[in-house]
């Protein structure tokens, strides 16, 4: 194991404190290279992906990094902003925002930095950058609001990677989930009822979460469930009857079988019966990005409509609304309780220092 060097240590330099956001990931660019390159990180993380790693091996080289990239390719570049990927944009604008936000209200206030899974700016860069800034003491939060072993342990799994190659290890606290907050749902719930003030309401509220395979479930995997109280607790706040209102999983990949239903089959299925105006949230997205923007408000559109469907409206991600923002950072107070109070003052860590000199200390 080789180390990575510290950043000089001086006795009575003031603790700081880390928030670390992180999110999935993005390829640089919509290209196929780049894709070919963040697909072969992501696809090959075995909280991904649980084959064994030699079959895996021969299937993702021999096969899918020949052929997606270039399709995925092609549906980044319907999403792509000037600005770059749209997970990215709202991803960093999250960190910018919370960052102001918590520098109002918390003095000194905590650094923040963001980190993607996979891809740039990478978890251990983020890190080494709190520590470069004095942070002894990190919040990981994932922006996953629901805890699934392939998204939430993935990215602690990261985290605690790069820890390894640190002699002084900051000291960590975890968000494992926030699907049932009280401020999650606030901000969701007002998401919906803007969108609908402005454009009136449809006939039923589709939420669409992310998919994972069915047997994460039979293996202990609390995603599920966690999707389904975000969903019963969003349409208790809207004041949603049962018919109003319906759970489905998206972003299927490979032959397993995945939580049901599926959203592409939910979608034709209500264009088919009549179903005249369909809303669609993505709950477990607080970021807009290419599974909301093409797979959902471009693809999920055209398979309604096609189906028969007369309108279809795709309710966007949290993204950098104020009320998203505000919530986060009750987030991220609640679980820094503790670690905010009682921060040493300028005269006591001077104190320190002298003693530590006395001592014989070099610094």
């Amino acid at each position: 194991m080789t180390y990575l060097p510290e950043p000089p240590f001086q006795h009575g330099s003031p603790s700081r404190i880390g928030v670390l956001l992180v999110n999935l990931g993005t390829p640089q660019a919509p290209t196929p290279s780049a894709l070919r390159r963040y697909l072969k990180e992501f696809l090959w993380d075995p909280r991904v992906v649980e084959l064994p790693r030699p079959l895996w091996w021969l299937i993702l080289n021999g096969f899918i990094l020949n052929t997606r990239p270039k399709e995925s390719a092609r549906r980044y570049a319907q999403v792509w902003t000037p600005d770059g990927s749209p997970l990215r944009v709202y991803t960093e604008r999250q960190a910018k925002l919370l960052q102001g936000y918590l520098g109002e209200r918390v003095k000194p206030a905590p650094r923040v930095e963001f980190a993607m899974r996979y891809g740039n700016p990478s978890v251990a860069s983020a890190l080494a950058r709190l520590k470069e800034l004095g942070c002894d003491r990190v919040l990981v939060l994932p922006l996953y609001p629901q805890y699934s072993a392939s998204t939430t342990a993935s990215a602690f799994d990261a985290v605690f990677k790069a820890l390894q190659r640190m002699h002084n290890t900051p000291a960590l606290r975890l968000v494992k989930h926030f699907h049932d907050h009280p401020r999650y749902i606030a901000a969701l719930e007002k998401r919906v009822r803007e969108h609908w003030e402005k454009h009136g309401q449809g006939e039923l509220l589709l939420m669409s979460f992310h998919g994972v395979p069915r047997y994460t479930l039979e293996r202990g995997d609390p995603y599920h469930c966690e999707c389904q109280k975000t969903a019963r607790l969003l349409a208790e706040a809207l004041a949603l009857n049962a018919d109003q209102y319906r759970v489905a999983f998206q972003s299927r990949f490979g032959r397993a079988q995945w939580l049901k239903p599926y959203t592409a089959e939910v979608l034709t299925e209500l264009g088919r019966r009549g179903t005249r105006r369909v809303d669609v949230i993505c709950p477990g997205f607080v970021s807009d990005c290419l599974e909301t923007l093409e797979e959902i408000a471009i693809e999920g559109k055209g398979l309604f409509l096609g189906a028969g469907g007369k309108e279809f409206h795709y309710v966007p991600a949290l993204n950098d609304r104020p009320d998203w923002i505000h919530a986060l950072a009750a987030l991220v107070l609640e679980h820094l309780q503790g670690w905010l109070d009682g921060e040493p003052g300028a005269e006591a860590l001077q104190r320190s220092r002298e003693r530590a000199l006395a001592l014989g200390a070099k610094s």
